[in-house]
């Protein structure tokens, strides 16, 4: 989010990143950041027995980084 204002891209999107049962678990100076970054489809969350996550206090594997990256790039 911070590189993506940085460099003047639209940062105005936002989802509602409530739905996600563990959306009480971020940082509320992380939310709208979160937001932003569901809503453009950089993180969609992590399938753990068929529910979406945003795992927020977790750690992101190389894979979904590398991800993550990848959709920020071809946005």
């Amino acid at each position: 989010y911070g590189y993506a204002a940085l460099k003047q891209y639209d940062t105005a999107k936002t989802a509602d990143i409530t739905a996600f049962p563990d959306y009480n678990k971020v940082s509320k100076w992380a939310r709208e950041f979160l937001s932003w970054a569901n809503a453009e489809g950089l993180i969609t969350g992590t399938n753990k027995g068929g529910v979406a996550y945003l795992d927020p206090q977790g750690n992101a594997t190389r894979a979904q980084v590398a991800t993550m990256l990848q959709r920020f790039c071809d946005d």
